[in-house]
């Protein structure tokens, strides 16, 4: 019999931010974003990067390989660190900073972002 490691609170906060942010999307946008994988990285890094894109954006040719699978990550400790332990702020910043990398993706500028209210 195996366990599963329990989420942690901040786990579990940023599993609902990211459901929350998603499902609050432009239907045309939601369906391009189910495209992109999100991860929740919990382990601290050895960096204070709050978030990252990597692999093809949206209007990039097809994947080659998997290193070019559209990906973000969300770094949860450096996010925790950044919002100083204040639960608010931490949601605020998960929101902020999948948005921030959902438009990497997406290929919008701020100004499009902010059109779209997702700023």
């Amino acid at each position: 019999m195996s366990t599963r490691p329990r989420s942690s609170p901040q786990e579990l906060i940023a599993h609902r931010v990211v459901a929350q942010v998603l499902a609050t999307l432009p239907a045309e946008l939601r369906a391009e974003a189910d495209r992109c994988r999100i991860d929740l990285a919990t382990i601290p890094e050895d960096h204070d990067l709050l978030g990252l894109f990597e692999g093809n954006a949206r209007h990039d040719p097809e994947p080659q390989s998997a290193d070019e699978l559209p990906r973000i990550t969300l770094f949860l400790p450096s996010l925790w660190d950044y919002a100083e332990g204040d639960i608010s702020t931490y949601r605020d910043e998960v929101k902020t900073t999948l948005l921030h990398e959902l438009a990497h993706y997406l290929g919008l500028d701020e100004d499009e972002v902010e059109r779209l209210g997702l700023g």
